[in-house]
């Protein structure tokens, strides 16, 4: 299947991960509404809860529930799904102190010249700070194996 899914087909992946989700609030006892859309090209699952159990220390109960929701999919289609997960609107805060932390780097580096490297992040996390690096004129690799790779922004 290519990355060019139909509308239809992105539902169709969120249909089948809200029903294996809604099982798993069940069998956990939370409380959650699940709406499933679409977002920049792929599903995309919010779980609307108050409880944060779901999103763990630094979002890893979050990305362990997105990693077994894309197994679904595949399981299920036989196609890899880049499909997203939120729970409790925790990915929106977190893009927020992404843009400040890669904001910051930006000031640091373009006020001393000198690298700056950041606390390690996962791969989505890292595509939102080289994005921000490269829309102030900036550049930005990544270096160190996970789960310790962190991005570097420098002058050009």
């Amino acid at each position: 299947m290519s990355s060019h899914e139909t509308d239809a087909e992105l539902l169709a992946e969120g249909d089948l991960v809200a029903d294996y989700l809604e099982e798993l609030l069940d069998i956990a006892d939370l409380d959650g509404d699940i709406e499933n859309s679409i977002k920049d090209g792929r599903a995309f699952i919010a779980i609307d809860t108050e409880s944060e159990r779901l999103v763990g220390k630094e979002g890893e109960v979050l990305d362990a529930l997105q990693e077994l929701s894309r197994l679904v999919v595949m399981t299920e289609t036989g196609h890899r799904s880049r499909l997203m997960v939120d729970v409790a609107g925790y990915r929106d805060r977190r893009r927020a102190e992404l843009l400040v932390m890669a904001k910051d780097a930006i000031a640091a580096v373009q006020e001393s010249g000198e690298p700056v490297r950041l606390a390690p992040l996962n791969a989505y996390e890292r595509k939102i700070v080289h994005d921000e690096v490269a829309a102030a004129g900036l550049v930005s690799e990544s270096e160190g194996e996970p789960p310790a790779r962190r991005v570097v922004v420098r002058k050009q």
